[in-house]
Parts: structure tokens; sequence; C-alpha cells
């Protein structure tokens, strides 16, 4: 009788991919993490795209010229606005992964662990990187 009275306990699957995935709502904390690795890999596949701008921006004169140019004639066979949007990638990896950076040591220190300041730090890091990523990218194609 008692074994009739307790509650039955919840059963852990493995998800199907194909079908589970797209179906699954991950939370904002969890976009947060994945999008501080998505931005890590992007600023280590552009670290060759940085390592040419910081070159040719403080080389000399002629080739701050042939730097500044790159934003408005582009490069190469590159239109400007190809090497604008790269910066603009550039731009918002640094910025998300920065915020984030430093939300999860925030968070490392044991500073307020729950998970409503989990949930309100990830919304905050997410508006925070995007609104800073606006408001340069304005900058960078001319609006201001």
């Amino acid at each position: 009788m008692t074994e009739a009275i307790k509650k039955q306990r919840p059963q852990f699957r493995n998800i199907n991919a194909f079908k589970d995935l797209t179906t699954y709502r991950l939370p904002a904390a969890g976009w947060v993490s994945i999008l501080h690795r998505a931005s890590g890999v992007v600023m280590f596949l552009l670290l060759p795209f940085v390592i040419w701008l910081f070159d040719t921006s403080v080389s000399s004169e002629i080739s701050f010229t042939k730097f500044s140019s790159a934003f408005v004639i582009g490069v190469g066979f590159l239109p400007a606005w190809f090497i604008k949007l790269v910066v603009l990638a550039l731009i918002w990896s640094f910025l998300h992964h920065l915020i984030a950076g430093i939300r999860h040591l925030y968070m490392d220190t044991h500073h307020a662990v729950d998970k409503n300041f989990g949930r309100t730090s990830a919304w905050t890091t997410l508006g925070l990187s995007w609104a800073l990523t606006i408001l340069l990218a304005a900058k960078l194609f001319g609006i201001y």
C-alpha cells in the first residue's frame, strides 16, 4: 500500500538530436555560455586579420592611409562593406566575450550565485553586448 502512495520518480532519457533539439528551449544563461565560446573562436580565427589591421594602422602614414581606404574602397577583391562586416563581427565577439567573461568571473567568486541572478545577468550580458555592437556599427557604417 505504501508503494502505491509514493510519487513516481521522473524518468530521464537521452534526447533525439533530430527531433528534440528543434523544440528545446535553452535558457538565457545557456545562450550566453555558448556565445562566450563562439566569440572566443571568432576572435581566435580573426587574429591574423587583427594583426594585419594593427600593423597596417601603425607602420607609417602611408600604411595608415591604406588602412583607412580599406574601409572606403575595400582591399583587393573584397569590397569595403565586407571588411566592415568582418570588423563588426570582431567588435561583437570582443564585447560579448568581455562582458560574459566579467559575468563568469563575478559568479566564480561566489557572489550571488542563484537562478534569479543567473537569469538577469545573462539578459544583461546579451543586452549590453548587442546594444554596444549596434552603437559601434552605426559609427562604423557612418550613421553618426
